[in-house]
């Protein structure tokens, strides 16, 4: 698994390590039912703090993505239905804004404002 950080970036850690977590499952290198890495393994790795993976882990169990069990590990449960069909879309859109020079909070504004 590929996972970085990047400390220049104005996204929070755990917004990064999430969205990347979800770009992997949605692209299917996790398949439903497959164990992530220990959580404090996977945090020494990538050199964050282990809540900060933490925090990205349970936003992934909030949108139904990951199951977490104390002692037993995360689990991949896959892609709820709705988020499926967006997430190649958000990521696409994302990625051009970068592109295009727009900072991670004017591309927050500009999906807000379609809201």
């Amino acid at each position: 698994m590929l996972l970085k950080v990047d400390l220049q970036s104005s996204q929070p850690l755990h917004e990064q390590l999430a969205g990347q977590l979800r770009k992997h499952i949605a692209d299917g290198h996790f398949k439903r039912g497959e164990r992530l890495p220990p959580a404090r393994s996977l945090a020494s790795s990538l050199g964050v703090n282990v809540h900060t993976l933490l925090r990205a882990l349970q936003t992934l169990r909030d949108e139904g993505l990951v199951e977490m069990r104390r002692g037993r590990g995360t689990l991949v449960t896959g892609l709820a239905p709705k988020f499926a069909r967006f997430a190649g879309l958000a990521q696409k859109l994302v990625l051009e804004a970068r592109r295009a020079g727009l900072a991670d909070g004017e591309i927050r504004k500009l999906i807000e404002v379609q809201l």
